[in-house]
């Protein structure tokens, strides 16, 4: 089966790590032969020419781009491709139209937000509903969303986000503690997230002060990532007193292996996020987690014997109790910790994922 996976910005967040997996694991077995096509190119675009997918550059201007779609008809034609997977609603609607032009292919289209449409979206949404062969959607909620937006649940999957926890197992390369100078009587806390208004950067700020008002032990708390709010964050952190030992800004980094081995907990502080790969490999990689209840995150974990705490988003209250309970209770720490593994791999495994999103691709085929 000859799949076309098209991206409007082939960057480095999370959508970007669902196509890589779902590029590595279908066509390790032979089941898929991947193309990949694109707007605007970043780090996605090295990691495809080191697989060696064939991939293109496509201009794509709005949800409505009829140049677009032609280009994408015969660029389908030129790959004999069978199905394209769409990632956001522009080029899923980009997709759909090329559909006129090239009537063999059928169109896949993963929701990988939880976000109410405005009512001329949902109207177009409804319009362009009967091209829409398959959808996927990556936690419950989403799914609910995708209805409210117009969409036809009979055709509308929930799959869930997966990794390799091969991948995550095993030792660090380098010890984050020693790369940070932090002692060892800090307890470390992580979260690897680009810097930006749905991430709560701000509302985790708060939430540190009133860690150091709850608890006397010492913490650490590691923020990796860049973004537009990275400055404004550091100003804000130190405007609330939080020294340079308790909060550590360490840029974006590729080792993300070695920032979960070298924590102790994994925090996520979103107000927005459909299934977040980060909170899910940090798991995978044996890290309990500290994690809002907003959007998918309970889709993960819903307390101790999924691997963690769920808190209420903007309540620094109840963020800061959280981590004294994980910092100042070794048991539940280390229950979490197992739980955590335990969770992934019954719910979030790669192979699990790919072998539903391939019976999706299969289902889209027949009609």
């Amino acid at each position: 089966m000859n799949v076309l996976y098209l991206l409007n910005f082939a960057g480095k967040a999370g959508t970007e790590r669902y196509v890589e997996s779902l590029v590595k694991y279908l066509s390790a077995d032979g089941r898929v032969k991947p193309f990949f096509a694109y707007n605007t190119g970043n780090l996605l675009i090295e990691q495809m020419k080191t697989m060696g997918v064939p991939s293109r550059q496509l201009t794509m201007n709005s949800p409505y781009d009829f140049k677009a779609a032609k280009a994408l008809a015969a660029l389908c034609k030129e790959w004999d491709i069978d199905v394209i997977h769409c990632h956001y609603l522009r080029e899923n609607y980009i997709a759909m139209l090329a559909k006129r032009y090239n009537k063999k292919v059928r169109v896949v289209y993963t929701s990988h937000f939880v976000m109410a449409n405005g009512a001329l979206n949902r109207l177009s949404n409804k319009l362009m509903d009967r091209r829409q062969d398959q959808m996927i959607a990556v936690c419950g909620i989403g799914k609910e969303q995708l209805v409210r937006n117009g969409w036809s649940a009979g055709h509308i999957q929930v799959v869930h986000n997966g990794v390799d926890l091969t991948a995550w197992a095993g030792e660090p390369t380098t010890a984050l503690r020693e790369e940070l100078s932090i002692a060892d009587d800090r307890f470390v806390m992580l979260m690897a997230s680009r810097f930006a208004d749905d991430k709560g950067h701000a509302y985790l700020m708060r939430s540190l002060k009133r860690l150091t008002e709850l608890s006397d032990k010492p913490f650490t708390m590691v923020l990796a990532g860049d973004g537009d709010l990275l400055e404004p964050t550091k100003t804000l952190a130190a405007e609330l007193g939080l020294t340079g030992e308790q909060v550590k800004f360490i840029g974006f980094r590729k080792d993300i292996k070695n920032l979960y081995k070298g924590a102790d907990l994994y925090i996520n502080s979103s107000r927005h996020e459909a299934l977040s790969f980060l909170i899910v490999e940090a798991m995978a990689a044996g890290l309990p987690a500290v994690i809002t209840d907003m959007a998918g995150n309970p889709d993960i974990l819903k307390g101790p014997e999924d691997g963690g705490l769920l808190v209420k988003y903007d309540d620094p209250d109840s963020m800061a109790q959280a981590m004294k309970q994980m910092m100042e209770d070794p048991a539940l720490l280390d229950k979490c910790k197992a739980n955590a593994l335990a969770r992934v791999a019954d719910e979030f495994e790669v192979h699990k994922m790919c072998d539903a999103t391939y019976s999706i691709y299969e289902k889209a085929l027949r009609g």
